[in-house]
């Protein structure tokens, strides 16, 4: 079942868009925060977005431009504007396609399947990868690229310090312990000395020390390690 975002904030529509799409056996989402429309896609990671343009906070072209940052979700716009420009300006900040209100309902439907089927299914050029990333605390992790992103600022870790972090985000507030870790790393830990956990992490403490976050990852004595995302509070 393909997963749609909606973005729209005039809720009559979006009710409508909802149930339609709901109808053609869609599982749909709608946008609940329009100050953080990035952190739930990535938090959600749909198949397609349907985006407004005249949004609260920021415009669509905005958050177009936020998402792409972070995944190549096929992505169509649904708009009162009609002028020519709007049109271009959507597909410059990463759109795929345009929708103008008032709209059939036929149509949403009949673009939406198409641009899957041209994303996924029969149509696609190969595998489309947007669904390996993960996000805490407004920390962004690219599994297929190994790289982390924090207000902006990427850099690339090596793989085992991205395995290593990755970890400790899907795990986010707990303590995972040092085996659990070191299987992480590598396939035999039989044979690998237990300072070898510790170098690791006092490497990806320096790399996120790069990015501006520092005192994130807890030692726990005995135990392991926990990763505490309080950053954003500036802790």
């Amino acid at each position: 079942m393909y997963r749609i975002f909606i973005i729209e904030d005039d809720l009559k529509i979006a009710s409508i868009l909802h149930d339609y799409l709901v109808r053609y056996g869609y599982e749909v989402v709608q946008a609940q925060d329009y100050r953080q429309i990035k952190q739930e896609c990535v938090k959600m990671q749909p198949d397609l977005v349907l985006l407004d343009i005249n949004l609260p906070y920021y415009d669509g072209f905005y958050w177009c431009r936020q998402i792409r940052t972070a995944s190549n979700v096929p992505i169509i716009f649904i708009s009162a504007r009609t002028g020519e420009m709007d049109q271009v300006m959507a597909i410059e900040n990463g759109g795929d396609d345009y929708i103008t209100k008032p709209f059939h309902l036929e149509i949403v439907i009949s673009k939406v399947k198409s641009l899957l089927r041209r994303t996924y299914g029969e149509y696609a050029g190969g595998d489309f990868a947007t669904r390996n990333i993960y996000h805490v605390g407004g920390l962004y992790l690219y599994g297929d690229q190994n790289v982390v992103e924090w207000k902006g600022k990427r850099i690339e870790l090596s793989k085992k310090e991205f395995r290593l972090l990755n970890c400790l985000v899907q795990k986010a507030n707990q303590i995972v312990s040092r085996e659990e870790l070191l299987e992480v790393l590598w396939d035999d830990i039989e044979f690998v000395d237990d300072n070898t956990l510790s170098v690791n992490v006092t490497r990806v403490r320096r790399r996120l020390g790069e990015l501006g976050i520092r005192n994130a990852i807890e030692t726990k004595r005995s135990q392991g390690y926990r990763l505490v995302p309080n950053w954003e509070s500036g802790q």
